[in-house]
């Protein structure tokens, strides 16, 4: 006859073994999901570009963002991350990203959404040697998916054509 301990112990790892099993059909569900998101930014204007005593340049922009993510949701997915990043090249690096603005989405329903703001977080390049006037830049809408179980996943959308002032303002 088994003690009361082992028949729970058995009962435990049945229990445990079928709940990874459901976890890892969940995660593995994912998978099946073709998203289509849509993503639009647009610069609606430079408030403000100047170099700062230490060398710094600035920029402050005023966005126009506007997204559908709706179709990154599935039963699965706990939140989705995203943000707007300016990139730029630099002779010394390939590629320079500086976050704009951010946002955190736990519905679907609010997965769809149209903004306009300054940017949340501060554009500057910090090297004193690279030149931002009239450089050319991308707007890119990152995000990162975040499910209740399995792998996180992470997308773009690069909207390019856009240009600095050649002066200061």
């Amino acid at each position: 006859m088994h003690s009361f301990a082992l028949r729970f112990n058995a009962l435990v790892t049945f229990a445990v073994a079928i709940l990874a099993l459901i976890c890892a059909l969940a995660s593995f569900s994912d998978y099946f999901n073709n998203p289509s998101p849509t993503a639009d930014v647009k610069v609606l204007k430079i408030n403000w570009f100047h170099k700062q005593p230490n060398g710094n340049e600035e920029v402050r922009i005023t966005l126009n963002i506007s997204a559908d993510l709706q179709s990154l949701f599935t039963w699965n997915t706990k939140q989705v991350f995203g943000f707007v990043a300016a990139e730029y090249e630099t002779p010394q690096n390939a590629l320079n990203q500086v976050s704009l603005w951010d946002i955190i989405i736990q519905s679907k329903e609010d997965a769809k959404f149209w903004v306009q703001a300054t940017n949340k977080y501060r554009f500057i390049d910090q090297a004193s040697y690279t030149n931002l006037r009239s450089k050319e830049f991308n707007l890119t809408l990152h995000w990162h998916v975040m499910p209740k179980v399995g792998k996180m996943w992470a997308d773009k959308i690069v909207m390019t054509g856009y240009r600095l002032p050649d002066r200061y303002r």
